[in-house]
């Protein structure tokens, strides 16, 4: 198992690794930037930025350029990506022969995406087009990738993942500021108890709230009911065992998330934890970093094409 921790924020995900890279992570960076200057869409009266990034993973393995797993793997991200214009749920399978046994054949590759339930098919395809994107960005060459965005998810695998029930912790974040008002967390409990047996009951996604408390809750489309509500009680006891007392908290597992938070802590709002505003200072200072570099080699190109020096 590999984990990164930065400030509260934390990735966990077996045979995968995280993304390091500060030029990938300044990519993306921009990649945000330019879509948040869109305006923002609206559900249950808050803002949705939809392509804001969250968290990626990229399996260690790499396939080969121009071999048959690079050609499944580009028809399975346009078929992602076409699929995404009519409806905001889907998975493919491609190049599995149902009569190998398993492991499946070099090429096979099942993949899916997902955007969240109170987006609009138009919203959700523009997510997922930049969600594919981004997952090329991320994890080039990788046999298998995961990679979510506020608004929308895509995850794809050499081996046949779909409706298997995954309840590992991918990604949690919790507010460094904490409540000890014994109303919030009554009022938190209730929340989190109505997401959870509003999406569980077959509905895949629940928006909640309780006084000053609002949440969400959403299972991946390929989940019966029951495993749906099975992966939003791990969910929701990560979220009370993790972040504890925190104003605001998300937890997101392989194949659900849960999110809620206080009046004032609503996610990419102005007021949203400081953690989000460290974030944005190291993608800065990313970016100097990035341009210097750039500065360099362009005076070292600039030194040799003028020749060797005279002295």
């Amino acid at each position: 198992m590999i984990m990164r921790r930065s400030s509260n924020l934390q990735f966990h995900s077996s045979n995968y690794k995280t993304l390091l890279s500060s030029s990938l992570f300044f990519l993306l960076f921009l990649s945000n930037n330019s879509s948040s200057s869109s305006s923002s869409i609206f559900s249950h009266g808050f803002p949705i930025k939809a392509h804001v990034f969250i968290y990626a993973g990229c399996s260690n393995e790499k396939f080969q350029p121009n071999s048959p797993f690079e050609s499944n793997y580009n028809s399975l991200l346009s078929s992602l990506v076409s699929s995404s214009s009519q409806m905001t749920y889907n998975s493919f399978a491609i190049g599995n022969d149902s009569s190998t046994i398993s492991p499946p054949p070099e090429a096979a590759i099942f993949g899916l995406y997902q955007c969240r339930g109170d987006l609009a098919t138009a919203d959700c395809s523009k997510c997922i087009k930049i969600a594919a994107t981004q997952i090329h960005l991320a994890c080039p060459s990788s046999y298998g990738a995961s990679l979510q965005l506020e608004g929308c998810f895509l995850r794809y695998e050499h081996f046949d993942f779909l409706g298997k029930l995954d309840t590992s912790v991918r990604f949690r974040k919790c507010s460094p500021s904490s409540s000890n008002d014994v109303e919030f967390f009554r009022r938190r409990d209730d929340v989190l108890a109505d997401m959870q047996a509003g999406a569980g009951a077959g509905a895949g996604f629940r928006v909640s709230s309780s006084g000053l408390v609002q949440g969400f809750a959403q299972c991946l489309g390929d989940l019966s009911a029951q495993d749906c509500g099975s992966c939003l009680g791990d969910a929701v006891g990560k979220l009370k065992s993790l972040c504890g007392s925190a104003g605001a908290a998300d937890a997101f597992l392989g194949q659900c998330y849960a999110r809620y938070w206080a009046s004032g802590f609503y996610p990419n709002s102005s007021d949203s934890p400081s953690d989000d505003q460290a974030g944005k200072t190291v993608a800065i200072i990313i970016g100097v970093v990035a341009a210097l570099a750039i500065l360099v080699v362009l005076l070292s190109v600039c030194r040799r094409a003028m020749g060797p020096s005279k002295y």
